[in-house]
């Protein structure tokens, strides 16, 4: 699937919230059905750093496509990589680096209502994204 289709997909989804307690339960819920990584995954090699609470991403490419799986000891913090995770799991490498997802949590009215510290952890995941996809395809 590609990010554009994911990213629509989301902003429909989000578009039947009217407020930021609603957009919060439900990015509670996204957390609470993001699978969890094992004990083996999550090792200092894993770890995100630049984020407040623990977080852990495994990246691997299956036939030019990200995979991303990733947990967090913080709910709010699940719930962000669990929609990060819906958006980039599975998307071409080549699109990754384009893709504005900044503009994406500001119209899905995510990013607003964020504290500064989750700011710097949600930018984090992100460039590790990034990053991951664009050594994949350098390699």
């Amino acid at each position: 699937m590609s990010i554009e289709t994911a990213a629509a997909d989301i902003r429909e989804e989000f578009s039947w919230l009217d407020d930021w307690e609603a957009r919060y339960a439900h990015i509670i819920d996204l957390g609470k059905a993001n699978p969890p990584l094992s004990g083996e995954e999550k090792t200092e090699e894993t770890r995100v750093r630049g984020c407040a609470s623990q977080v852990w991403m495994v990246t691997h490419v299956e036939d030019g496509h990200l995979i991303v799986r990733a947990e967090s000891d913080a709910m709010i913090v699940s719930g962000l990589i669990g929609l990060l995770a819906r958006l980039y799991s599975g998307a071409p490498l080549s699109e990754i680096e384009f893709f504005d997802a900044k503009a994406l949590l500001d119209d899905i009215g995510v990013t607003g209502a964020l504290t500064a510290q989750r700011s710097n952890g949600l930018a984090s995941m992100l460039e590790r994204i990034r990053r991951d996809a664009h050594q994949a395809l350098a390699a």
